[in-house]
């Protein structure tokens, strides 16, 4: 039944006063944070983190600013915006691009990037383990991973692929020039048979045409059969990367509370990749960017986690001599 279902989530979850607008997106961060604040907390007061809990508070609003946003923001300037055909020259023409997170986003491979170099300087300043900081950090990232990631389904964006054969597929108006981008004929003829429906969508951007179809039932359907059915790939993600690596890390933090500083670290990074990696064969890969070896552009930096991950793990290991006491509940 879902094959039928076209997207028509609204990103916006009310009006605040004026431009300034409350967007799924921002409360998805939000929510994250302050998860990730009880979460690290509650590790704290069971001694299953290296920071007391006077601490989290200052540490998970250091971490919102300096890893996720910044560390997000600079990371998708460099991985996606940079590499664009004229990526570079738009950047200097409009440097201001940099604070408009709503414009792009951010990259999650950057806000990892981020968090990892803002918890080593943090853990120097505080004179505890970075690893052991790491830790604690990780267990609670997914949760924060995965409501952005239902965040990027409400709005319609970072949709996945064709779902040939595939009974759930949602139709996201978003999707409708690369629906097309080989047959621009047809396009001219959704926005023909569009105008027949709404005559004021005429000479208006296509954004408008998408934001007019949420108020309109019957627009909605008459651009709806011009779509393709594909892949959620935001809630595969959601999935994988927010509640099943959750879960994954959770469990073995409780299991075993003595595994040496590092193993968590290991295995977030291990198991992201490795998920990442998986979705990535159902996502629509970023438009007007080139495969990089075979790769999406999230598989090829998901690789270099991959390598960070199995070295932490072993490192780990190697710092605790051997030993698999900890692996013991």
């Amino acid at each position: 039944m879902f094959a039928t279902y076209i997207h028509n989530m609204d990103p916006v979850l009310f009006d605040v006063a004026g431009p300034v607008k409350l967007r799924w997106y921002g409360l998805g961060y939000l929510l994250g944070f302050v998860l990730g604040y009880y979460l690290l907390r509650w590790q704290a007061r069971k001694k299953l983190w290296v920071l007391p809990e006077t601490k989290v508070a200052d540490f998970i609003a250091y971490a919102a600013v300096f890893g996720v946003f910044v560390g997000g923001r600079l990371g998708y300037i460099l991985f996606y915006q940079i590499p664009k055909e004229n990526g570079w020259a738009q950047l200097v023409a409009d440097p201001f691009m940099v604070f408009r997170v709503w414009d792009g986003g951010m990259a999650s491979h950057g806000g990892i990037l981020g968090l990892t170099i803002f918890t080593l300087i943090y853990a120097r300043m505080q004179k505890v383990s970075w690893t052991g900081v790491g830790d604690g950090l990780c267990v609670v990232a997914p949760l924060g991973i995965g409501l952005v990631r239902v965040a990027n389904f409400i709005n319609g964006e970072l949709y996945g692929r064709v779902a040939h054969g595939f009974s759930w597929g949602i139709k996201f108006p978003a999707s409708l020039h690369e629906d097309w981008q080989d047959n621009p004929a047809m396009i001219d003829k959704a926005y023909d048979a569009c105008r027949q429906v709404d005559p004021s969508i005429d000479g208006h951007s296509y954004e408008y045409l998408v934001a007019q179809s949420r108020e309109n039932p019957e627009l909605l359907q008459t651009l709806g059969s011009f779509l393709k059915a594909r892949h959620p790939s935001q809630l595969y993600e959601a999935a994988l990367e927010g509640l099943v690596l959750f879960l994954i890390l959770f469990i073995t933090r409780i299991k075993f509370p003595k595994l040496p500083h590092g193993v968590l670290t290991g295995m977030f990074f291990l198991f992201y990749a490795i998920f990442r990696i998986i979705v990535e064969n159902f996502r629509q890969p970023d438009e007007g960017q080139a495969l990089v070896m075979g790769l999406t552009k999230g598989q090829f930096y998901s690789t270099f986690m991959v390598v960070a991950g199995l070295a932490f793990i072993i490192t780990a290991f190697r710092k605790n001599n051997g030993s698999v006491s900890s692996l013991r509940p």
